[in-house]
């Protein structure tokens, strides 16, 4: 989730981005009885690692606490909002069993819980800050605050002056007189700004370092400045557990809070605690565009929940200092945001695939075959798209090989590789590239020398063990030829893959009549 800017009315960028603050040791605050926190995406885009992890931490946090997980969706900006992208969110939560509590299609005492069904809402909280006084009305543009800010030997981008605050109300009418419409600014107090952050420990923002902030701007959009705050009170959430890109927001939130608080709007002003960023290629934040963070193209490669969620909770917290691998009922067991670190995690690809292997060889084997199946279908491997709706034959010849591949396997997406030419009546399977190159002078003699010995074997003999005791006799006791040699254009004609399940056992799922035909074609096809 990114904070909306607030360009139109200034130029403050620079001020956030250079906002003073300093970090002090403290003991981290203790978490409140009952926890209730959030997670609030804007549909802008496809889910991301990042999204991901801040979802994942709330949700560990609620069901370690046995709080409650509120989900709403933040879609206030209509130029980048879309129905795509909000339907992309709820199928990410859905297919990583991240399940909430309250909010979008599940409902609760708070809603509506799309910022888009609560503009009332906003309008309503607005007009209570400016009857009070905690907000008032800006008419400056961000030409003039400029300006202002070179005739005072500031940086032009300098950021908003408080011009505004002070204005009468026949300086307001001339405005009004000119066709302006006023932004709504809260005011600032000329004080430090302290609070102490769940995971960086107490952090201060010097007095006059944040400027007083636009919250609904000159058309009447209430911005996030103030559409986040208020729904967090009416929502009643105590911990805010968010991106390290929005700590330079926390002071204006703490103010507004207070705000809130004096109004009856909010009970409480919650604790904060920011996560560090996920940097990804050379050590830069991983962006949006990058391939490594996108949730789908994850799954589309083959990653399960159960390893992705793994690889992502290690992205700034650790089940234990020698051990990475873990599952979700282990991490709801352990997990206390206090424990998360603030240095930035780093995204490595390699490291996420070996933990998916590992939560691959977990899983029963029927779940993985069933999982496995709409791969196998995408790559035309086998004839349906589900376990059920598969032929015998299919369901037959992934159960006897399901202890051959499971264990060999990082990614559902390397099943069809492994299986492919199991599934296949081809008689002739063509070797990749990789394979035809480790063929050599001697491989035509073997294959002839393999048929000839495996035509002796009596159906109902070719088994695994005795094939590899036949032709291991054969080809390398008597003929003198190398194992790697004397097996590996048996293994190419079989599969087609230098990489295959184990050899042995894979011809005797194809059968004897199969295996012989398959070392015969390739035979020909070396001439």
């Amino acid at each position: 989730m990114v904070p909306m800017t607030e360009k139109s009315v200034e130029n403050s960028s620079v001020v956030e981005n250079n906002t003073a603050k300093t970090a002090k040791t403290a003991a981290k605050p203790e978490l409140p009885e009952n926890v209730h926190v959030r997670f609030c995406p804007s549909p802008t885009g496809t889910p991301h690692v990042g999204m991901v992890r801040t979802a994942l931490f709330n949700w560990a946090e609620a069901r370690h606490t046995h709080g409650t997980f509120v989900f709403r969706i933040e879609d206030t900006d209509a130029q980048r909002d879309s129905q795509e992208s909000y339907e992309q969110i709820l199928e990410a939560l859905r297919w990583l069993g991240l399940d909430w509590d309250e909010g979008i299609d599940v409902g609760g005492p708070h809603g509506p819980y799309r910022q888009s069904e609560r503009t009332e809402i906003y309008a309503d909280v607005a007009q209570k800050l400016l009857d009070a006084g905690y907000a008032y009305e800006s008419f400056s543009t961000s030409e003039e605050i400029e300006a202002r800010n070179v005739a005072a030997g500031r940086p032009k981008a300098f950021g908003y002056d408080g011009y505004d605050r002070n204005l009468t109300e026949e300086q307001k009418e001339a405005f009004r007189a000119e066709g302006r419409k006023p932004a709504l600014r809260i005011k600032m107090p000329d004080e430090n700004i302290t609070f102490n952050d769940l995971i960086r420990g107490e952090i201060e923002f010097k007095a006059g370092t944040v400027p007083d902030y636009v919250i609904v701007r000159p058309n009447g959009d209430a911005l996030y400045t103030l559409t986040n705050p208020v729904d967090d009170a009416m929502m009643d959430v105590n911990v805010v557990l968010r991106g390290e890109d929005l700590l330079s927001s926390t002071p204006r939130q703490i103010v507004l809070y207070r705000y809130l608080m004096e109004l009856g709007i909010a009970k409480q002003i919650p604790l904060f605690g920011h996560m560090p960023y996920v940097m990804g290629e050379g050590k830069k934040k991983l962006s949006k565009r990058d391939p490594e963070s996108n949730l789908f193209l994850h799954r589309e490669n083959g990653f399960i929940r159960e390893g992705l969620l793994n690889y992502l909770a290690g992205l700034g917290w650790s089940i234990a200092a020698d051990r990475d691998v873990f599952t979700m009922d282990e991490m709801v067991e352990h997990f206390d945001v206090r424990d998360v670190k603030a240095n930035p995690a780093h995204f490595d690809l390699d490291k996420a695939i070996a933990i998916n292997a590992e939560h691959i060889r977990m899983l029963e084997p029927e779940d993985f075959l069933r999982r496995s199946v709409p791969y196998l279908f995408k790559d035309g491997v086998v004839s349906a798209d589900n376990w059920d709706s598969l032929t015998n034959r299919e369901r037959q010849i992934l159960t006897d090989s399901v202890e051959l591949v499971q264990p060999r396997v990082r990614l559902l997406g390397e099943v069809s590789g492994m299986v492919g030419a199991l599934l296949s009546t081809d008689e002739y399977i063509k070797p990749e590239a990789d394979a035809r190159k480790q063929l050599k002078d001697s491989a035509g003699d073997v294959l002839d020398m393999a048929v000839s010995t495996l035509k002796e074997i009596p159906t109902e003999e070719f088994k695994a063990e005795h094939v590899h005791e036949i032709l291991a006799k054969v080809l390398v006791e008597d003929g003198g030829i190398k194992p790697r040699l004397a097996f590996g254009p048996v293994r190419v004609a079989v599969s087609g893959r230098r990489v295959s399940p184990p050899l042995f056992e894979s011809m005797e799922i194809l059968g004897k009549d199969l295996s012989i035909a398959r070392l015969a074609e390739l035979r020909k096809h070396l001439d």
